[in-house]
């Protein structure tokens, strides 16, 4: 072997200046070869995690585009089925029956009972109250009659010309003592009518 070549098992690695030249040489090469290794490592993991954050909020912002554009296209669809709903809700109210006809609906009411064979025995009317589109009105009533003309009553109701809406509240149907076969109907029943436009337009008004 070459008297240069130098065994590295005999280098004092307390004292390198003493190395041979190109041992320093060598040594330098690979201490900046490790120097720059673990900077570009640090330098691209640091920017490895800073393009996995842009990532993330790039998918994010990406998800809540597709959801407004999503939306944004639904929207002028939407707005027909309002527009139509409300032309809807409105002819469906122009069905009830109006200011002018509702007395003449209480009594149709009271005499539609009376025609299927039941006896009223209270029907009272009471104060009407306005809502935002219609106007209600309360009746209390107790009625008798049989399972069947009941039925009959609801039936006659249902036949008027007028579109007839009837809720029932604190409603009782018990069999009448002593009496087999006889029912006794109780309680409040509120029918419905349309707002005019006079008085849609006082209520908004007043609101």
């Amino acid at each position: 072997m070459s008297s240069k070549n130098v065994d590295l098992r005999n280098l004092d690695f307390n004292n390198a200046g003493a190395w041979p030249m190109q041992i320093k040489i060598v040594a330098c090469v690979l201490l900046v070869a490790v120097i720059v290794g673990a900077s570009w490592y640090l330098f691209v993991s640091d920017r490895r995690i800073t393009l996995q954050a842009e990532e993330a909020t790039e998918r994010t912002l990406r998800e809540e585009f597709q959801g407004k554009q999503g939306r944004a296209a639904n929207l002028e669809p939407l707005k027909q089925q309002l527009a139509q709903m409300e032309v809807m809700l409105q002819q469906m109210l122009r069905q009830l029956p109006s200011k002018n006809e509702m007395p003449d609906l209480i009594v149709d009411i009271s005499q539609t009972a009376l025609a299927a064979g039941i006896t009223n025995e209270l029907f009272q009317p009471g104060a009407e109250s306005q809502r935002e589109f219609y106007a209600e009105k309360p009746i209390q009533l107790r009625m008798v009659g049989t399972y069947h003309q009941f039925g009959a009553f609801v039936s006659g109701v249902a036949s008027l010309p007028r579109v007839v809406i009837m809720t029932m509240h604190d409603i009782s149907l018990e069999p009448r003592s002593g009496k087999d076969g006889t029912l006794v109907l109780s309680g409040t029943v509120k029918t419905y009518r349309y707002l005019d436009e006079d008085e849609t337009n006082a209520a908004g008004g007043s609101q």
